[in-house]
């Protein structure tokens, strides 16, 4: 019989046949950690509440050079935009409480009071792609330097009968590393991981 999978995909050229198909990722097979966000070493029911969340956007100032007759353009500093988090808002207020307790860490608004610095307030986002097993990571993104720049509670409404409640974060984060691998077992620096696994650290993005 023939095998018609070979027939399938973009041809190569030189011989080469065609490439096939490659399997992609799935969009809804992915989990969020955090790591010291609100109390030290917490998280976990903002990972169980989650709905989505952004993967990171990364742009560089365009630097013009003026040349003899023309000009050249390069690469200047580079910027990391800010990412989505919505996550619900469960019965228990697990997950509004701890976001209530990062935001109180950020700017106690009650006593008007903040940290001297932003190292204790900023915690880590681990945003891990999976290959729809219980241990398999495909790709690992780490957000470090993070912080709440945007809290929005979804309101209240009579009309919505089979409406949830969610709350709607913005994260604005220093820096991002994406890796392609998982530990078994560990921890990330600065804390302990939600779950008990640490992530592997791969390629630097960003400085």
């Amino acid at each position: 019989m023939t095998d018609t999978l070979t027939k399938f995909g973009v041809p190569l050229g030189g011989g080469a046949g065609r490439g096939g198909i490659m399997q992609p990722k799935f969009k809804y097979r992915f989990r969020v950690r955090f790591i010291n966000f609100g109390p030290l070493s917490t998280g976990l029911d903002l990972s169980l509440n989650t709905i989505k969340i952004d993967r990171p956007k990364l742009s560089y100032e365009e630097v013009e050079v003026q040349a003899y007759n023309s000009r050249a353009y390069f690469a200047g500093k580079h910027q990391w935009g800010e990412i989505g988090y919505e996550v619900r808002d469960d019965i228990n207020n697990a997950v509004s409480s701890l976001v209530g307790q990062q935001i109180q860490k950020q700017m106690n608004n009650f006593e008007q009071t903040a940290f001297l610095a932003a190292v204790n307030y900023k915690f880590t986002t681990i945003i891990e792609t999976l290959d729809g097993g219980n241990e398999g990571v495909l790709e690992t993104w780490t957000l470090e330097g993070c912080w709440l720049k945007e809290v929005t509670y979804e309101p209240l409404e009579y009309e919505q009968a089979t409406g949830l409640l969610s709350i709607q974060m913005t994260i604005r984060y220093d820096n991002a590393t994406l890796g392609d691998g998982l530990f078994p077992l560990g921890t990330g620096s600065g804390g302990t991981v939600s779950g008990g696994l640490g992530y592997l650290p791969g390629t630097t993005i960003g400085s």
